[in-house]
């Protein structure tokens, strides 16, 4: 039998580098690179034009961070598919989008502002029957019409035990495009990355056959927050 002796003190480095160093999305690189270039003109300007170009760098790598998550992996459960603040747990009618319109469920959503993490996660194990990009406006996503009225993504989801989940991005006051790393028909694992949205919005949640687990002005994490419990 081989023993594999691995150093304590090397792993907890290596988790905290990766808690302050954590990988970004491939959607952040290009801005990256931009910023990067920026601060080194700003920098031959001015020292102080330098600076802050340094921290626009640096805010705008922890804005495309991809962190990897502590995924619960239990169909009994529906978790955050979004960073965020709570902002409405509520019961009304399905999208019509997906035609659900004549349907009730539950819905719960979620504000993400420009600090958070905005790669987006599926809530369930599943399998994506439909998935529905709907251009729109761009009002502050924290607002009703926001549902109706924004740019939005809507992805429907089959679970496990046979409920429709229905996640939606919603593109928000800053957000000018919304990305979907998601196929149809694609069977999805609790927690899997769907897709992000570019600089502040929201994601809403609707579901049924779930009992609600959160409250408004909760902050939830995504992939690990439960949402809701069968």
């Amino acid at each position: 039998m081989v023993y594999i002796h691995i150093n304590p003190k090397l792993a907890i480095s290596r988790i905290m580098f990766s808690k302050i160093f954590p990988k970004i999305h491939t959607e952040g690189y290009k801005f990256l690179v931009i910023a990067a270039f920026i601060t080194i003109i700003l920098l031959i300007i001015n020292n102080f034009l330098g600076l802050i170009g340094l921290l626009l760098t640096i805010w705008v790598y922890y804005f495309f961070r991809d962190p990897d998550r502590i995924i619960i992996g239990d169909d009994n459960y529906l978790v955050s598919p979004a960073d965020g603040e709570i902002i409405k747990v509520e019961e009304v009618d399905g999208p019509k989008e997906v035609g659900l319109e004549n349907k009730k469920f539950k819905k719960i959503s979620i504000f993400m502002n420009v600090f958070d993490c905005h790669v987006n996660r599926t809530p369930c194990s599943g399998t994506v029957e439909d998935i529905m990009y709907k251009p729109g406006k761009f009002f502050n996503a924290s607002l009703d019409k926001a549902s109706e009225e924004n740019e939005r993504n809507y992805y429907k989801i089959k679970d496990k035990h046979g409920n429709d989940i229905i996640v939606v991005q919603i593109a928000g006051l800053v957000a000018r495009r919304i990305v979907c790393e998601t196929d149809k028909n694609q069977e999805l694992n609790q927690g899997d990355r769907i897709g992000m949205i570019r600089f502040g919005s929201r994601a809403d949640v609707y579901y049924e056959n779930y009992e609600p687990l959160v409250k408004v002005g909760q902050t939830a994490i995504s992939g690990e927050t439960l949402l809701a419990k069968k």
